[in-house]
């Protein structure tokens, strides 16, 4: 979903910064407590004087941007729909099986990691140190936590009285809901009166993304100071468990677009998954490679409309509406990681909760930006609100990018199969319209689509 992780110069690329910070951190950590033992003075003073300030300086920094970037992305995201009153039958459809795949993304999520437990392989002795260590960060949202319980209460408390104490209290329910009555409003205004405060939030966006970009920079050494002051307390305790949720979060992302998006494919446009998948593998390649899926956009255009026949009238509008708004794989790995952590930590969710985790996810993928890490302040603002010691997202950055790369793939091809639902539902494509030729990957890439360049290859 992000776009691809710049490197610096023609030096190390900031993921694998990012990935070596971790391990270093964890080394330094797991090493420190083997020979001198958590509670010995030298690595307290290391964790009071060095390690804690740079990881609370990282937090901070992204703690700092959930609140603008919530509104700004997610009010620029509805306001770009248009008049909500003329989004009409098209938009209607694509956007019903946007939230439907995203939800159903995020319960398979949620399911695999109540069945595996990945942050329950902790020893119960380790987790009540985790939270004795981390319990004045559980405490200051505890009261926030406590509201999340569901029932009807969690109806009335999703229009927030006022959306700046929301904001404050990092309410993100409240002020997500605030952002789409104030998104839908702008394009219920005149144009002329609605632009000038979209071009405002539009600004405010990239300058969010920006401070994001930062907060990046800063991330390996954010990332080894927060891991080194949790491994040094629990030495290989932690390491364990971050296996199994790498394993958790691929699979389920496996699932979903294997299992679920066949499914979809036989019950809605009547494709064969085979058919589908292999006339899609440039697709598949570009959104793997760049961790983008607005990077992905021009070769999923051309794969949708020459490779299966879509019009180009359903897959131009609905493909850029997909890169936005469908993020299967982020809400599926949000879910996962929020369920993981809270394992970690030893707060038990209760469904109601987790029905809850489910909505935040959903939401919080449509305002996640493009960008390195644009995922993460919303993830530290989740795990604030259901108690959950945000210093715990150190735990997964150092693995984030194979699960960047996997769960964009996700993303991409939940914009395919929607494109095909809704084409085949306007009666505007069949299996007829798919071309007996298949476009090859420089052909569909965008990089040249001159004629000479334009080669086909016939389908086996």
């Amino acid at each position: 979903m992000s776009e691809p992780i710049a490197s610096s110069g023609r030096g190390m690329k900031l993921h694998t910064k990012i990935l070596l910070g971790l391990l270093v951190g964890a080394t330094l950590g797991v090493a420190a407590n083997f020979t001198l033992g958590s509670d010995h003075a030298v690595v307290e003073r290391l964790n009071t004087y060095v390690a804690g300030p740079v990881g609370q300086i990282f937090l901070r920094l992204l703690f700092m941007v959930v609140v603008p970037l919530v509104f700004a992305s997610i009010t620029v995201g509805v306001a770009g729909l248009g008049d909500v009153r003329k989004v009409g039958r098209v938009g209607g459809k694509a956007i019903g099986i946007f939230v439907l795949t995203s939800v159903t993304a995020a319960v398979l999520g949620l399911v695999a990691v109540n069945l595996v437990r990945p942050g329950a392989r902790l020893a119960p002795e380790t987790r009540a140190e985790l939270l004795d260590r981390y319990s004045s960060a559980a405490s200051s949202t505890a009261q926030v936590s406590a509201s999340q319980e569901f029932g009807i209460q969690t109806f009335v408390n999703l229009v927030p009285r006022n959306p700046v104490r929301s904001a404050a209290d990092l309410d993100l329910l409240g002020l997500i809901v605030f952002a789409i009555v104030f998104g839908a409003a702008l394009t219920l205004i005149p144009a002329a009166r609605a632009q000038p405060v979209v071009r405002v939030l539009e600004g405010l966006n990239d300058v969010v993304i920006k401070i994001v970009g930062f907060a990046m920079k800063l991330a390996p050494y954010g990332v080894a100071a927060l891991i080194f002051g949790v491994t040094s307390a629990f030495g290989f305790e932690l390491l364990a468990p971050l296996a199994s949720y790498v394993i958790v979060v691929l699979a389920g992302l496996l699932i979903h677009g294997v299992v679920v998006f066949s499914i979809l494919l036989r019950l809605g446009p009547g494709i064969s998954p085979r058919l589908f998948f292999s006339r899609m593998r440039s697709v598949i390649v570009t959104a793997f490679s760049t961790s983008s899926s607005s990077a992905t956009l021009p070769t999923n255009l051309a794969v949708t409309q020459k490779n299966l026949g879509v019009p180009e009238s359903i897959s131009g509008f609905v493909l850029p509406l997909g890169a936005t708004m469908n993020m299967n794989g982020t809400a599926l790995f949000e879910g996962v990681t929020i369920l993981f952590l809270a394992q970690v930590f030893g707060v038990d969710l209760s469904l109601g909760q987790q029905v809850v985790v489910v909505v935040m996810s959903v939401l919080t993928a449509i305002g996640a930006a493009g960008v390195p890490g644009g995922s993460i302040p919303l993830l530290v603002g989740i795990l604030a609100t259901f108690g959950v010691p945000p210093e715990g997202i150190a735990i997964i950055l150092g693995v984030d990018r194979i699960l960047d790369m996997s769960r964009t793939t996700i993303n991409v091809l939940g914009d395919a199969v929607a494109t095909l639902w809704v084409a085949k539902s306007e009666g505007v494509w069949s299996l007829a319209s798919i071309p007996a030729v298949e476009m090859t990957a420089e052909a569909t890439s965008g990089r040249d689509e001159s004629p000479e360049n334009t080669k086909l290859t016939t389908r086996p």
